[in-house]
C-alpha cells in the first residue's frame, strides 16, 4: 500500500521528498553527499518529534483514522501464541465488524474480542467499516459468558466510529443489545481490560468499552460522539469538527485528567502504523502487567471495585 500522508503531514513529506531527492543526485553525479543527507535526516527527526509531540485534538483523531493504522486482528496476530476465532450470536449471524475468541499470551488464556475495519473498499464493505450491527454486540456478549463460565480475563480492542445506525439494525434492537452488554459487563465475574487503539465513538465504542482497566493509544479518540456529530448538532456545521474536539476533550491526556482513562501508551512518531511491532510489544507489556494484578483479586472484590470506578466518574449538581 503507498504511503498515505494527511493533509497536516505534507511538511514533513517535503522533508522526506528531499532527502529522496538528495540521495539520487548522489548517485547520478558520482558524488558523497552523505553529510547532506545526514543533515537532512536529522532535521526530519527532530521535526517528527517535535510536531508529533505538539499535535492537536483534531489531528490526533485524524491520526486514529489513518487507514494503514494497525487493527484489532493486527494486535491479536502479533501479541497472541495461539488464536481461535469464535463466529455468530446464536441470534440472527455473524457480524464481521466484531471479532473475538480464546487466545493465549505469554501462556495466559484469556478471551479476546474487538472492533475489526478493514483495508481497501471491499474488505471495508466486508467489514461495514468498523460498525458493528446489534448481532456484533451479542456476539461480543455471548464471548463474555464464555470467559465468565470458564474464569478467563477479557480483553476488548476498541476502534470504530460509531454502531450501525441503519434500519436493519435498529429493528434487530441496536440500542438495546448495547443496553445488555453495558448491564452484564458492569457484572462480569472476570477482569476486563479495555483498550483502545483508534476511534472510540458514541455508545457503538462504549457497549464493548465497560472495564477495570481504560487504556488508550497516544493517538486515539473516546467520546460520546464524533467531533463531525456534535459540530453538526451544536453549530449545524460539520467543519467545525475541530472546535467540537476541542471542546468535547477527545484525547487521552483529557480522560486521564477526568479520570477515564488509566493509563496512555505511546506511539512512534507518526502514529502506531509507522512500527507496529513496537506498538504491538508495549501494548502485550502492559496487558500482562494489568492481567496479573486483576487476577489477584476475588470476583466479587473485582465488580464492586468496577461498580465503584463507573459510580465516581462524572459531575453533577442536584
Amino acid at each position: 500500500m503507498a504511503k498515505y500522508i494527511l493533509e497536516f503531514e505534507k511538511p514533513l513529506r517535503e522533508l522526506e521528498e528531499k532527502i529522496e531527492a538528495t540521495k539520487v543526485t548522489a548517485l547520478e553525479r558520482g558524488v558523497d553527499m552523505s553529510r547532506e543527507i545526514q543533515s537532512l535526516q536529522d532535521k526530519l527527526a527532530k521535526a517528527s518529534t517535535d510536531f508529533y509531540t505538539r499535535l492537536t485534538r483534531w489531528q490526533r483523531v485524524q491520526v486514529a483514522r489513518h487507514p494503514q493504522r494497525p487493527y484489532t486482528m493486527d494486535y491479536i496476530q502479533r501479541i497472541t501464541e495461539h488464536w481461535f476465532e469464535l463466529h455468530g450470536d446464536r441470534h440472527f449471524g455473524d457480524d464481521k465488524a466484531v471479532v473475538g475468541g480464546l487466545a493465549v499470551i505469554d501462556g495466559q488464556k484469556v478471551v479476546i474480542m474487538g472492533q475489526q475495519k478493514g483495508r481497501g473498499i471491499r474488505d471495508n464493505l466486508y467489514r461495514n467499516f468498523g460498525m458493528p450491527n446489534p448481532e456484533g454486540y451479542r456476539k461480543a456478549l455471548r464471548l463474555m459468558q464464555l470467559a465468565a463460565k470458564f474464569k478467563l480475563p477479557v480483553i476488548s480492542f476498541i476502534d470504530t466510529p460509531g454502531a450501525y445506525p441503519g434500519l436493519g439494525a435498529e429493528e434487530r434492537g441496536q440500542a438495546q443489545a448495547i443496553a445488555r452488554n453495558l448491564m452484564e459487563m458492569a457484572t462480569l465475574p472476570v477482569p476486563l481490560i479495555v483498550i483502545i487503539i483508534g476511534e472510540g465513538a458514541s455508545g457503538g465504542a462504549l457497549g464493548m468499552g465497560m472495564g477495570d482497566r481504560l487504556l488508550m493509544l497516544e493517538n486515539t479518540w473516546f467520546s460520546v460522539i464524533s467531533p463531525e456529530g456534535c459540530a453538526s448538532i451544536l453549530w449545524r456545521d460539520a467543519g467545525q469538527a475541530e472546535s467540537a474536539a476541542d471542546a468535547m476533550k477527545v484525547a487521552p491526556t483529557d480522560l486521564v485528567e477526568m479520570g477515564i482513562c488509566d493509563r496512555v501508551l505511546p506511539e512512534p512518531a507518526g502514529g502506531a502504523h509507522q512500527d507496529v511491532e513496537m506498538v504491538a510489544a508495549t501494548v502485550k507489556a502492559a496487558l500482562l502487567e494489568i492481567l496479573s494484578e486483576l487476577q489477584k483479586l476475588p470476583a466479587d472484590e473485582l465488580v464492586a471495585l468496577r461498580i465503584k470506578r463507573y459510580e465516581q466518574m462524572g459531575q453533577w449538581q442536584e
